[in-house]
């Protein structure tokens, strides 16, 4: 059994390796040749009086193998003076965080790997907005506007200079320390003109894609903002305000974002960035729950991935349509298909971390 470090995904993952696995993966979905769980999450008290503990699971099946992600998290949920409302999360102390990523074989049951989400988590989730830039964008976009500055901001360009001839990305984010150095360090890494700006609105005026990947539980940018022939990718449930989705002429989803469950008080639908929790606690703790997410939330009713790629619906038809990727969907598929790649890379190349198998089975029947 192999243990594979973010340093290793990092050296062996491409954007082009992982928007096309995912794709294939995603196609796979129509004949049954992959699977997935949406994502569930469980809830309990935890020690810091305005926050959370969040266990969080995911897992999908593709070409073999069966991939769980799972991630430890003490969550809260600030809110600015400004209207700013976001998710923040540790584990352990403020600037660590636990996810794990654990392969099998669906041949024999084999534990295969386990694999730091960090890298991986970031890479899958910018591959999946390309894939939808890469359908539903024009042919010539070639400037970007980002807003938000932080990992995921990074993968989505990356994944979108893999998919179309970018030139320019326009960069805010409310640090400008933040937006300064992902201008620099993208515009190094990229080859392309990156430019940090001072507002939102001079993000997202002109541009031919505008990609919100930010932690905000609210909407990042306007209606009125969104110009024709743009096409616009999101990150989180939060971003996207829903009376703009009345502005999208042709609009996309991923996959399933979130089982459908009868509320209660235990079980609760889209409060956080949370598409289905478990909730326990007494009746003062759950107060310290956030309410549902100001945005589109986890799965638009329209079209999916699927239904575009097979026909059943219809992309961008004319250069000034604007159209809309809800990147929410096959979290599950997404960790088995990117962590397969990156497992037999690694297998290949003869890297990564051996780990004994038999510390991971047993001769007692459960």
């Amino acid at each position: 059994m192999l243990f594979i470090d973010n340093n290793t995904v990092d050296r062996v993952l491409l954007m082009k390796d992982c928007i096309d696995v995912q794709e294939r993966a995603f196609k796979a979905l129509e004949t049954g040749d992959s699977i997935h769980r949406p994502r569930i999450d469980m809830y309990a008290p935890t020690d810091r009086a305005e926050g959370y503990y969040r266990w969080g699971t995911m897992e999908g099946w593709y070409d073999g193998i069966l991939a769980i992600r799972m991630k430890s998290d003490v969550i809260t949920w600030p809110q600015t003076t400004d209207g700013g409302w976001t998710e923040e999360k540790y584990c352990i102390e403020p600037g660590t965080f636990c996810g794990l990523i654990l392969l099998f074989s669906s041949k024999n049951g084999e534990p295969l790997a386990l694999i730091n989400d960090g890298v991986l988590q970031h890479m899958r989730v910018g591959g999946g907005a390309g894939i939808g830039t890469k359908h539903l964008a024009r042919k010539d976009a070639s400037v970007v506007g980002m807003l938000g500055s932080g990992g995921m901001a990074r993968t989505f360009l990356q994944a979108f200079c893999a998919v179309r001839p970018i030139k320019t990305c326009k960069v805010y984010s409310p640090t400008p320390k933040n937006r300064e150095a992902y201008a620099r360090d993208m515009s190094e890494k990229l080859g392309i003109e990156v430019l940090p700006v001072d507002s939102a609105r001079e993000a997202v005026r002109g541009v031919d894609i505008l990609s919100t990947a930010t932690d905000s539980m609210s909407p990042t940018f306007e209606p009125d903002w969104l110009e024709p022939g743009m096409h616009v990718a999101m990150l989180g449930p939060g971003e996207v305000a829903p009376d703009t989705e009345s502005r999208f002429d042709v609009k996309i989803r991923q996959g399933i974002g979130g089982l459908k469950m009868p509320e209660t008080e235990r079980i609760r639908t889209e409060i956080g960035m949370s598409p289905v929790a478990w909730i326990a606690g007494t009746q003062e703790q759950m107060q310290r729950l956030p309410g549902k997410t100001h945005g589109s939330g986890f799965a638009g009713d329209y079209p999916s991935y699927c239904d575009l790629i097979y026909g059943r619906a219809q992309g961008r038809t004319l250069e000034d349509q604007i159209t809309f990727y809800h990147n929410i969907g096959n979290q599950g598929l997404q960790f088995a298909a990117v962590g397969g790649l990156v497992y037999r890379t690694v297998l290949a190349l003869d890297i990564g971390r051996q780990v004994p198998t038999e510390w991971f089975v047993q001769d007692i029947r459960d």
